[in-house]
Formats: C-alpha cells, sequence, structure tokens
C-alpha cells in the first residue's frame, strides 16, 4: 500500500545538463585534471556534484553551465569577441524567423541572416537560445507539429549528442532531425520521428546519413512553443 501512494516521477535532464556533459567529456583531462578541480573552478561544494551530473544526469544550473563555458572558453574555442556574430539581440528575446516550405515540406536553403525577424519570443528557459524558427511538414510528428515554433541554441563546434533533435542546414536544404550515432564517425544518421506514413510500401521519411562536415549549421531544439488551435 505505502508504493501505491508514492507518485511515478520520470527526471527530465535539460538540454543544459546534456550540453555540460558533451562539454566535460571534451576537456576532462585537458582543461582540468579530475572532478575536484572542476568542482572548485565551478564553485560546487564537492566533486560529488559534478559525478551526480554526469553519471546520474541530475541537472545543472544554467548558472553553472555559464561560468564554465566563461572559465573553459578559449579550449571551447569560444571567441568573446566575435568579429561577425551570427546573430545580435537588442531587443529582449530572441529573433523569430520565418520560412516558407517547399511542397515537399523540405525548405531550400537560404541564409537566416539575410531576413528579417518577424518577431521575438521571449519566456523563461530560452534566454541561451539563439533564435526560433517554425516547423514545417510533418517528418518529425509527433514530436514537432506542423506549424509549431521551436528554440534555437547554435551548436558551434559541432558536437552531436545522439539521439538529440537538431535544426540542421545541410547540403541545399534546411531541416529537423532526430541525428542518430552512425558506424562512421564521419556520419550521423538523420532519422524521422514519424514512421507511421508509407509511399509504396516503404517509409515516407527514412532514414538517412549526413556526413557532419557537410552540415552548415547545426542547432539543437531546447524548446518547443505549439500553436493554439482556436
Amino acid at each position: 500500500m505505502e508504493d501505491a501512494s508514492k507518485p511515478n516521477k520520470i527526471k527530465t535532464v535539460r538540454p543544459e545538463t546534456l550540453e555540460f556533459i558533451i562539454l566535460y567529456n571534451q576537456l576532462r583531462g585537458r582543461a582540468f585534471n579530475n572532478n575536484s578541480e572542476l568542482a572548485e573552478a565551478l564553485g560546487f561544494n564537492s566533486a560529488s556534484s559534478i559525478t551526480e551530473i554526469i553519471k546520474s544526469r541530475q541537472n545543472i544550473d544554467p548558472d553553472k553551465l555559464k561560468i564554465f563555458k566563461e572559465k573553459f572558453g578559449e579550449q571551447l574555442g569560444i571567441r568573446k569577441n566575435s568579429e561577425k556574430p551570427v546573430l545580435q539581440r537588442s531587443e529582449e528575446g530572441i529573433p523569430m524567423y520565418e520560412i516558407t516550405a517547399t511542397a515537399s515540406g523540405v525548405e531550400v536553403y537560404n541564409d537566416i541572416n539575410d531576413s528579417l525577424p518577424v518577431g521575438r519570443m521571449n519566456f523563461p528557459g530560452i534566454e541561451e537560445c539563439d533564435f526560433a524558427l517554425p516547423v514545417w511538414g510533418h517528418s518529425m510528428y509527433p514530436y514537432l507539429e506542423n506549424g509549431c515554433w521551436v528554440a534555437l541554441k547554435i551548436i558551434n563546434d559541432k558536437k552531436i549528442l545522439p539521439g538529440e533533435v537538431y535544426y540542421i542546414e545541410w547540403g541545399d536544404y534546411r531541416m529537423y532531425k532526430r541525428l542518430l550515432a552512425s558506424d562512421n564517425p564521419e556520419e550521423v544518421i538523420a532519422h524521422s520521428d514519424n514512421v507511421t506514413e508509407m509511399v509504396g510500401g516503404r517509409l515516407k521519411y527514412a532514414p538517412f546519413p549526413i556526413r557532419i562536415d557537410e552540415i552548415k549549421k547545426l542547432c539543437l531544439v531546447k524548446d518547443i512553443h505549439k500553436k493554439h488551435n482556436h
């Protein structure tokens, strides 16, 4: 009876925690030698706090991630004063860019920076995001619905966490895909969540490989703002 009274809790690992884990594995042994050294640098009380994040996926405080990136910015290749920033914010929130999909639901590539924002998105949890784009097509349904808006974080070093959903600009196209690990370390598998639609007995949105060095822009989907039905 006691067990029945306990609610089932599903832990949600926030994107900033996943980003920290990727950067941690990238810099361990190069920027810091052990968890005790890193804990002291970030202001944690003990090394066990780092272990909890890495081993148990305990969510990291966004401020700690910010300190981490500032502390090891040089090793991460983050330039404090970029000659040509990707996006500049002069107002509250992140810029929203409208794009028009083709009949196939895939957008032909064009530089977002050549477009003017149609508005700004501003709500808790997207402070570190760079811009927002709408979703077109049905290849990522039900995770991403056609017409909803997503807040995106640019991943400059192209470090991909397998299983996460990304917005990518690749070849002559732009698309949302769940990127999976490939047997070839130079590639990732672009997977579509919609596995129900079939054409001629085959998946309409079949997975396919993409060379990592051919990805022009890689952005992690960090938040989803679904459209309202009126």
